[in-house]
C-alpha cells in the first residue's frame, strides 16, 4: 500500500512538472500580443510586425538592448534583407506567406539604434522559427 502511494505521488508530481515545463511559451498570450512596431519619427520609417511569438521573443529570449553595438546590427541587418528582398521577389521558390513584403532598409540610412535592434531580433526569431537561414553564419539563443 505504501508503495502504491509513492506512485501515485510521483505520477502526481511528474504530471504537474510535464504540465508546466511543456512550452515556455502559452499560445493564448501569443495570440494575445500586440504587434511590435518598428519606427523611426524623424525618418518616417515604420515596420510593424504581427508575427506570433516575437513579442516574447524579444522581451524574454534576446539579448538585452546595448549588448550588440549599432554597427554590428546595420552590418547584420543589411545582409539578411537584401536575403529577405531577394526572397520576397522570388516567392515562387519560397513561401509567400513568409516572405509577404519587402523591406525598404536603406544602406546609407541612420535609423537608429532601436530600429536596428528590433530589426535584428526579428530576423533572429523569423530564422529560428521558420527553419531558414538568411545567411551570414550567425546563430542565437534556441526558441523552445
Amino acid at each position: 500500500m505504501k508503495l502504491l502511494k509513492q506512485v501515485i505521488l510521483l505520477f502526481i508530481v511528474g504530471s504537474f512538472f510535464w504540465a508546466c515545463g511543456a512550452s515556455p511559451i502559452n499560445n493564448k498570450n501569443i495570440e494575445k500580443e500586440e504587434p511590435v512596431v518598428i519606427a523611426n519619427d524623424s525618418l518616417e520609417y515604420e515596420i510593424t510586425i504581427i508575427d506570433p511569438g516575437f513579442t516574447y521573443y524579444l522581451n524574454a529570449i534576446a539579448q538585452p538592448e546595448g549588448f550588440y553595438t549599432q554597427d554590428y546590427l546595420e552590418t547584420r541587418n543589411r545582409i539578411w534583407v537584401q536575403e529577405w528582398n531577394n526572397r520576397a521577389i522570388s516567392s515562387m521558390q519560397f513561401d509567400a506567406n513568409i516572405y509577404e513584403n519587402i523591406i525598404d532598409y536603406q544602406l546609407y540610412t541612420d535609423y537608429g539604434y532601436e530600429v536596428n535592434y528590433k530589426l535584428f531580433n526579428y530576423f533572429l526569431f523569423a530564422q529560428q522559427k521558420y527553419k531558414m537561414n538568411l545567411g551570414g553564419g550567425f546563430r542565437s539563443n534556441r526558441i523552445n
